[in-house]
C-alpha cells in the first residue's frame, strides 16, 4: 500500500474536529483579540499539549502565528517558544502571552478615552495635524481609507504611541489594528484584497473603545489562568521571536513537543491578509518585498535542494515555470524547518504538524504525504496520524483552477481546498 492510499484511508476521528465549541469557545481568554487567518482552534493545540508534553516541558511553534499554541502551553503551566516571520503575528502573541495588572490596563484607558474624546472632538483641527505628521507615509493607506477614516485612525494611533509603558503601547496597538478592517473600505466578508466604494462607514473611536474593553475583559480572564509562578516570570516560561521558522529560539535536544499548523503553498498571500496593521504600523512599504519572506514564496530566487521526497518532487514536475518554483521552494523551505525542529527536540519528542492537502493549477499538493516522507528521511518515524473534519476553521477554502490563488465559492472552476486535514504525529528516533 503506497503512502497516500494509506493516509487517504484514515478515517475521520470526529473528536478531533471539536464542532460543538462556540465562537465563544475557541475565543475564550486572550485567543479572539485578533481575527487571524488560518488561525487552528485553542482546543485542539491544548489536548495536543496534555496527551504529548507534561507541567514544565518545552512547547514549540515554529509557525507561530497568533500565538495559539503559546497561550495554550501556558495556560498548562509549559514553556511556550514560538518564532514568526510577521510582525504583525510577533505583536499579536506578544500582547496574547504578556501578564499586565488589570488596574494599569484600565488607567491606560481611561486616559486615552478620555484624550481622545477631546482630540475627535473640539480639539480635532489641533490634533489632525500633528497625527498626520507622524503617521506612515505610505500611499496604499490612502488607497484602503476614505479621508475622514483615515485622519481619525492617525488621532488614535498618535494618542497609543504617547503611552509609555511598552506592554500597554502594545496592547492597545492590537486593539487598533483588529478595528482596520471594518474602518476601511477592504470588503468586509471577503478575505481577498477587494474594495467596497460603497461601504457602510463605522466609527473608528467607537470600535476602538469597544475593541479595547473586549480585551481588557479576556486579559483578566487569562491573568486568573496563570500560575504565580509564570506571571512573575514570563520571559522564563514565553521566549518568542519575530523570525524564520528555521531559526527556533531553543537550545538543542531541550523541548518534548511542536504543535503548529503550517502554512500552505503560496503563503504569501497571507501577506495581503495582514497588509492594513502592517501598513499603519510601518512594517509594510510594498507587498513584493513584503512577500518575499514567507514561506515558499516565488519571490525569491533560492538554490534547489534535495526535497527528501519522492512524491515532492513528482508534484513538482506536474507543475510548470514560476509555479513549479513555487512549490518547489515551499517543500525545500519546509524541508529545512523540520531539520530546525529535529535539532531542539529530544530523543523520543513529538512533532505535531496540523496540515491538509489542497491543489493548485490543478495539481494535487499532497502536504501531509510529503511531510511524512520528509520527517522520515530525517530520522522521525509516525507515531500516530488523525485525520480531522473541518468545521469551522478560519480559512480560505477554494483555490481558483486557473490561477492557483484563494477565491470565491460561487465560481465553477473553483475547487475546494481543504475540508479535512491531518495531524501527522512524527516522534524523534
Amino acid at each position: 500500500m503506497t503512502i497516500l492510499e494509506t493516509l487517504d484511508k484514515i478515517a475521520i476521528d470526529y473528536s478531533w474536529s471539536f464542532s460543538d465549541k462556540t465562537i465563544k469557545d475557541t475565543s475564550y481568554i486572550t485567543h479572539g483579540y485578533y481575527t487571524y487567518p488560518a488561525k487552528f482552534i485553542p482546543q485542539l493545540a491544548g489536548r495536543l499539549i496534555e496527551e504529548y508534553s507534561k507541567q514544565g516541558d518545552i512547547v514549540i511553534d515554529p509557525f507561530m502565528g497568533s500565538g495559539t499554541t503559546v497561550v495554550e502551553a501556558l495556560v498548562n503551566d509549559r514553556i511556550g517558544i514560538g518564532t514568526d516571520v510577521n510582525e504583525i503575528a510577533y505583536l499579536i502573541s506578544k500582547v496574547k502571552t504578556t501578564p499586565i495588572e488589570s488596574k494599569n490596563l484600565y488607567k491606560a484607558f481611561f486616559k486615552i478615552e478620555n484624550d481622545l474624546h477631546l482630540r475627535l472632538g473640539k480639539e480635532y483641527e489641533q490634533w489632525v495635524a500633528e497625527a498626520h505628521s507622524q503617521m506612515p507615509k505610505n500611499e496604499r493607506i490612502d488607497y484602503w481609507f476614505l479621508p475622514e477614516q483615515r485622519d481619525k485612525l492617525a488621532i488614535i494611533l498618535f494618542a497609543i504611541k504617547e503611552i509609555g509603558d511598552k506592554d500597554i503601547q502594545d496592547f492597545f496597538l492590537v486593539a487598533f489594528s483588529q478595528i482596520l478592517k471594518s474602518t476601511s473600505i477592504w470588503l468586509q466578508k471577503s478575505i481577498k484584497p477587494t474594495r467596497d466604494l460603497k461601504k457602510k462607514s463605522y466609527d473608528p473611536l467607537k470600535l476602538f473603545l469597544q475593541q479595547s474593553q473586549k480585551m481588557i475583559k479576556k486579559h483578566i480572564e487569562f491573568d486568573k489562568l496563570l500560575s504565580n509562578s509564570i506571571k512573575e516570570n514570563i520571559d522564563t516560561y514565553r521566549k518568542i521571536n519575530c523570525g524564520d521558522s528555521r531559526m527556533i529560539p531553543c537550545a538543542d535536544e531541550t523541548a518534548q513537543l511542536v504543535v503548529t499548523s503550517p502554512p500552505y503553498v503560496t503563503s504569501y498571500e497571507y501577506a495581503d491578509l495582514h497588509q492594513l496593521p502592517s501598513l499603519w504600523l510601518g512594517f509594510l512599504e510594498e507587498l513584493a518585498p513584503f512577500r518575499k519572506k514567507f514561506i515558499g514564496s516565488s519571490y525569491k530566487e533560492r538554490e534547489e535542494v534535495d526535497l527528501q521526497s519522492s512524491l515532492a518532487n513528482s508534484i513538482v514536475k506536474q507543475l510548470k515555470n514560476k509555479k513549479e518554483r513555487e512549490v518547489r521552494n515551499y517543500f525545500a523551505d519546509m524541508l529545512e524547518t523540520f531539520t530546525e525542529v529535529k535539532r531542539v527536540l529530544k530523543k523520543g519528542g513529538k512533532a505535531c504538524f496540523v496540515i491538509g492537502n489542497t491543489e493548485f493549477k490543478g495539481v494535487k499538493i499532497l502536504n501531509a504525504e510529503v511531510f511524512k516522507e520528509q520527517f522520515e528521511s530525517l530520522g522521525f518515524q509516525p507515531h500516530s496520524i488523525i485525520k480531522r473534519e473541518i468545521p469551522s476553521k478560519m480559512l480560505p477554502s477554494t483555490r481558483d483552477v486557473a490561477t492557483g490563488r484563494f477565491g470565491k465559492a460561487t465560481k465553477e472552476d473553483i475547487k475546494l481546498a481543504y475540508p479535512t486535514e491531518y495531524i501527522l504525529i512524527m516522534e524523534k528516533i
